[in-house]
């Protein structure tokens, strides 16, 4: 990959990514950290080439397979949401999808484990990985309801997709004190929801409506 598309140009520069972060402040997103990995983070390589010139708008951008590249405003309150109470050491990610949120964790956490179901999707965001420098992702081609077992306990999990209701093998994974943030719901409009282990219960909290792609079991 050229340095010139790596660090942008016109649309795709440094001084866009700057008005992007400037929205969602004004939007709302508080975290001078997330804030500030939304500056350095060049978006317009996470989506095709010909989406480039709309990576810096506050929307979410097709990413084939029936997949999104999701909001930027709904990446960034997910992850200030994730990391409100402290740092969290260890992540799991259901959904990779591009590779954009769980980079956007990468920044901010020790480790990073991401599972994504669709083949071509698992493949592309590993050469992007690769090519950014990212080297605390450990990715898994999967089926994200299982969650990842051998790895666990998460002190934090996020799901990049709307299940009806989370899978029970997800919460059986988190850490005691861990916190999972997903969108529940079917018909393309979810509600975010943050569930927080607290001595073994779990404290359930709704943040806001959302909309995101369901999430569906198997592998492609």
């Amino acid at each position: 990959m050229d340095t010139q598309r790596m660090q942008g140009i016109g649309m795709t520069s440094r001084r866009t990514r700057e008005r992007l972060a400037a929205r969602l402040e004004s939007a709302g997103v508080q975290d001078s950290r997330v804030l500030n990995v939304i500056r350095q983070l060049p978006r317009h390589l996470f989506v095709d080439e010909a989406l480039a010139s709309r990576a810096y708008e506050d929307t979410a951008l097709p990413i084939g397979h029936g997949q999104t590249l999701s909001q930027p405003f709904v990446v960034a309150r997910m992850t200030e949401v994730l990391i409100r109470d402290g740092i969290p050491r260890h992540v799991l990610e259901v959904g990779t999808g591009s590779g954009y949120q769980a980079a956007v964790l990468a920044a901010l956490v020790d480790r990073v484990n991401t599972i994504e179901r669709i083949g071509a999707l698992h493949e592309r965001s590993r050469r992007l990985f690769r090519q950014l420098g990212i080297h605390n992702v450990r990715q898994r081609l999967g089926d994200g309801y299982a969650g990842w077992s051998a790895a666990a306990p998460f002190d934090a999990i996020v799901l990049t997709a709307a299940p009806e209701a989370v899978p029970a093998a997800l919460f059986d994974q988190l850490a005691d004190e861990g916190r999972l943030i997903a969108p529940v719901g079917g018909g393309g409009a979810q509600e975010l929801r943050v569930w927080h282990r607290q001595d073994g219960a779990l404290v359930e909290e709704t943040i806001e409506s959302v909309s995101f792609v369901p999430m569906r079991g198997g592998i492609e």
